[in-house]
């Protein structure tokens, strides 16, 4: 089927489908399409030779470069877990990911949405490293979260002193909690801020530094609650206790203020005065961040 016979529709379908084919170990448009026909002959199907390149060559221009973006831009957006596992194993994750998760966006934003969470469910991809690696993906992937993540007016300290048990809250939505199995955040404040020094001493790392895996001495698992936030234009990682933690969770879930704290410190060995110490510290905080505002109506209309 040539383009003059498919309606616009299937030619785009079929352009995407070639262009996003992943490319050979040399960066190359693949020979032959996953179903097994010639690239030679859908690229004659869609794109007409010129004087100087053959369809073949001028599709594999619109092949190499779409690879080259957006596995571009994957790295950018988790430059830590590139560091963390190394370029050439962040590569086979990067080609294997967008291989099942291509854009489908006009904007490069949501490139990495899914990666957390694919890299959850493919552990070999990362060895020894997996659930750290898993970490240090859903850390960088709040830091996109929080910094374009939407604002809404948040409460005043004034509003939250009329608060009671059944009131209800809401979460600023660019704030993300992160439960953590490694202290991920503070791995990716350290490998952003090498790269940091990198770029002003040398402009790029050359690539035998980044090739292997970054050394991280002293890594042990342990967990971490962490808020992923928004101050103006920059985004900041704060840790949280537990009790802190599930609280805000609980808050974010909807449910009233009463049965948020109580679920916060349904495990916890603070005595009365220690808790009440926290919820003050806490509120004061949260007031000061601006992270609590009015829930939207429809989830008050729910809880009704």
């Amino acid at each position: 089927m040539s383009a003059g016979t498919m309606s616009l529709e299937q030619v785009q379908r079929a352009m995407a489908a070639a262009v996003m084919q992943p490319l050979t170990e040399d960066e190359q448009m693949r020979s032959t399409a996953a179903d097994g026909r010639s690239m030679a002959a859908i690229a004659e199907s869609l794109i007409a030779p010129n004087s100087r390149l053959s369809s073949f060559e001028r599709l594999e221009i619109y092949n190499r470069q779409y690879w080259f973006r957006v596995l571009g831009a994957l790295a950018e957006d988790f430059s830590a877990l590139r560091a963390v596992v190394g370029a050439r194993a962040f590569e086979a994750i990067s080609v294997a990911y967008l291989t099942e998760h291509p854009s489908r966006s006009f904007t490069l934003r949501n490139l990495g949405s899914k990666l957390p969470e694919w890299l959850a469910q493919h552990p070999q991809m990362a060895g020894r490293r997996h659930r750290l690696a898993v970490d240090i993906a859903r850390v960088e992937w709040a830091f996109v979260e929080a910094f374009d993540g939407a604002e809404h007016d948040p409460l005043t300290a004034e509003q939250i002193a009329t608060l009671d048990g059944g009131s209800r809250l809401a979460l600023q939505p660019h704030l993300r909690l992160l439960a953590l199995e490694y202290p991920a955040d503070e791995v990716v404040r350290g490998l952003h801020a090498g790269e940091k020094r990198q770029a002003s001493e040398a402009g790029i790392a050359s690539e035998e530094i980044e090739e292997a895996p970054a050394a991280l001495p002293g890594i042990r698992r342990r967990p971490a609650w962490v808020a992923a936030h928004r101050v103006e234009h920059a985004v900041y990682y704060k840790r949280l206790r537990r009790e802190e933690f599930v609280t805000l969770r609980c808050l974010s879930e909807g449910k009233p203020l009463a049965d948020a704290i109580a679920a916060g410190f349904a495990e916890s060995r603070l005595n009365e005065v220690q808790t009440a110490r926290c919820l003050r510290a806490w509120f004061a905080n949260w007031a000061e961040l601006g992270w609590l505002c009015a829930p939207e109506l429809e989830l008050l209309m729910e809880g009704m």
